[in-house]
């Protein structure tokens, strides 16, 4: 073969590899393996050129099904990878190459072929496949005293922990979270949630237990870290003598391919690189959310879940009286760095939200932060751009704010944070703004989208949730954030008396002839809770910090009239009473200053009347809090809301849509 390129569809009549799936045991002494695994090649990034290599590796698999129980070459196959295992610290150590290059080929066969076990096979017979031994004909003999599956399953979690992370590794190590991905992937091929299975049990109750910590820190290591895929060439590169590497790959005619360019020059391997360049730390963060959402099984729960709720910062010296399961310690300014500034991600979004609900420790660390702002506008950015973000990311993105927004020292910290010229906010130049007045914009036009488009009561309760929380903290509002609270509050307005007439009109129509119109009782009892929630933030606003809010009560004056419908108004009147004292007051001592008065004039009156307005006018009410606290139930949405991401995100993996059953294609 030589440096002549090997295309997917080679694949099926490649003599080793016949020779693997076919019909004939090999011993595993035999020197085929050593050039089975002897090949170099280009792991596919893109899905193209993931599902050319899956199509191709299909009939392979299929066949090798057929004829595995009779020659047990998978086993072998796996056996030959274990054993390569077992020396890959030393060869790491001693950058013995070659060695890591062919454990590296070795599982990636490996992977390949379990990936299309696990669609044809159930788990049981999966687990059959490894245990399949030679055996001579009209022998049973199907089972080694060994579990070869589990014992898989340990050397890819040790591979993971023990290696260290170098350009020569990369691969092996990329590989070896990638597979451990594959094992999981059954769940995409379900409807319902899997639950106690095979391998969920091996990987959370079995001999990986002990190894949950180390895991769960290396995963998120290599998350934190970033490290860029180093150069194909830098491990393969020829060497000037024509060393024992380059003769191996270059001169092997009988192994699986010698250059395997997935596409050559027309592929869209580097647009993937640029838009993947960290495929490690990507698949890495990938595994770890599959692994934290697994569900508890009968009688143990979930040891990645534990292990992510109690791990502390690497500067917390303080000593525990009991230790949680599985804790261990990491550098948490390294993490918040990382989630910073990888927020784009869905995945990343969903770790934060993971960490904040679940992990009290980096919740504390997270507030107590003097540079949020680093942290809120990715967030806020995920929201503005509403249209084009799925809906899971949006309400990720959302909850987030309302689990900061649960703290008063965040609520207040925010409006001393001031921001110049926010390039992604578009809809009107800010040169100036603190953050405070930002998140309240941003989460305002998420209302506002919601209303026009989405009509998502979920996503209106948590917005409102957060606006409510943040409320009686409000400072110094941004001219354009106190406007836009009116403004919502006028389009709310707009809205109910538009579902009122139709209401109106729905009842006259009846009463006419009798036919069944729309009920709009339900919609008009929807946008009152809104009109009231509103009400209930200016409220709360006017209460407890009236004299640090000029431009709310500008804002409020300038549209008073909007006020007067809900005064009566059975729903709202003891809400309405404080608004209609503010009102009342400032407008006295505007017509007390005369008429025609500027802008300036107008907020110098409201300055000092402010100062002058005596708080037991103003009607106290119990304060606004609102606790996120996740559903009953949340596998329901979180498993088939990870999977989604691992068959949209996951590097050089491609699942076909057709097989897909865990969720609904769009909303994946």
């Amino acid at each position: 073969m030589g440096a002549n390129t090997s295309h997917a569809s080679d694949l099926s009549e490649n003599t080793s590899l016949k020779a693997l799936v076919g019909t004939e045991s090999i011993t595993e002494n035999d020197p085929f393996w050593n050039q089975l695994i002897s090949f170099t090649f280009i792991s596919p990034t893109n899905s193209a050129d993931s599902k050319l290599l899956e199509e191709a590796v299909i009939p392979l698999a299929k066949a090798f099904i057929e004829n595995n129980p009779r020659t047990g070459n998978f086993g072998a196959l796996v056996r030959i990878f274990l054993g390569r295992t077992k020396e890959l610290k030393i060869s790491t150590e001693c950058k013995d190459q070659l060695f890591i290059w062919q454990a590296h080929n070795a599982l990636f066969m490996i992977r390949c072929l379990l990936k299309v076990f696990i669609r044809e096979l159930s788990e049981e017979e999966l687990h059959q496949q490894f245990c399949y031994q030679e055996r001579a004909p009209g022998c049973c003999e199907e089972t080694g005293s060994e579990d070869l599956l589990e014992e898989l399953l340990l050397n890819l979690v040790h591979l993971i922990v023990e290696v260290p992370l170098l350009d020569i590794t990369y691969s092996i190590l990329f590989e070896a979270v990638t597979t451990l991905l594959v094992f999981f992937s059954n769940q995409l091929l379900h409807k319902d949630i899997l639950r106690d299975g095979l391998i969920c049990q091996h990987i959370m109750k079995g001999r990986c237990l002990c190894l949950t910590s180390r895991l769960v820190k290396t995963l998120l290591y290599n998350f934190i870290r970033q490290e860029k895929c180093p150069p194909a060439t830098h491990i393969f590169e020829p060497k000037a003598e024509g060393g024992l590497l380059y003769g191996l790959a270059s001169g092997v005619a009988s192994g699986l391919w010698s250059v395997f360019t997935l596409g050559g020059a027309g592929s869209r391997a580097g647009i993937d690189q640029e838009d993947n360049p960290l495929p490690l730390s990507n698949q890495s963060l990938l595994l770890l959310l599959v692994l934290a959402n697994l569900t508890d099984g009968p009688d143990w729960p979930n040891p990645y879940r534990q292990a992510i709720t109690c791990f502390r910062n690497t500067q917390d010296t303080s000593s525990l009286t009991v230790e949680p399961p599985h804790t261990f310690q990491i550098n948490f300014n390294s993490l918040y760095t990382a989630l910073c500034e990888q927020q784009r991600s869905d995945q990343a979004t969903l770790l934060l939200y993971t960490l904040l609900h679940q992990n009290a420790n980096m919740r504390t660390y997270i507030l107590s932060r003097t540079d949020m702002d680093n942290l809120v506008l990715p967030i806020l950015e995920i929201l503005y751009h509403v249209e084009e973000r799925n809906s899971h990311h949006v309400y990720m993105a959302l909850i987030i704010l309302l689990i900061l927004t649960e703290d008063d020292a965040f609520n207040r910290s925010i409006h001393e944070v001031l921001l110049k010229n926010i390039s992604w906010y578009t809809e009107r130049s800010l040169t100036e703004i603190s953050l405070g007045s930002l998140l309240i914009l941003v989460v305002i036009r998420t209302i506002q989208f919601n209303m026009t488009r989405t009509r998502d009561k979920y996503l209106h309760t948590n917005c409102l949730a957060a606006l409510a929380n943040m409320s009686a903290q409000f400072r110094y509002l941004h001219q354009y954030a106190a406007q836009r609270i009116i403004s919502l509050f006028a389009l709310l307005s707009k809205k109910h008396n538009k579902v009122l007439e139709q209401a109106t009109q729905s009842l006259r129509g009846r009463q006419a002839d009798n036919t069944a119109l729309p009920d709009y009782a339900q919609d008009l009892n929807v946008i009152e809770e809104v009109i009231r929630m509103m009400l209930e933030i200016i409220n709360s606003c006017l209460c407890n910090s009236l004299h640090h809010n000029p431009n709310l009560v500008y804002a409020l004056l300038y549209k008073r009239e909007l006020f007067e419908q809900f005064r009566t108004h059975p729903s709202f009147q003891d809400i309405m009473q404080n608004v209609d004292t503010v009102i009342g007051f400032f407008s006295q001592r505007l017509e007390q200053a005369g008429s025609d008065l500027s802008v300036e004039r107008v907020q110098e009156v409201i300055m000092k009347g402010a100062q002058a307005l005596p708080k037991d006018r103003l009607k106290k009410f119990p304060e606004l809090k609102f606790k996120y606290v996740e559903e009953d139930q949340p596998e329901d949405f979180f498993i088939p809301y990870v999977w989604s991401l691992v068959y949209n995100a996951a590097v050089g993996l491609y699942w076909s849509p057709h097989e897909i059953e865990l969720f609904s294609m769009d909303s994946g």
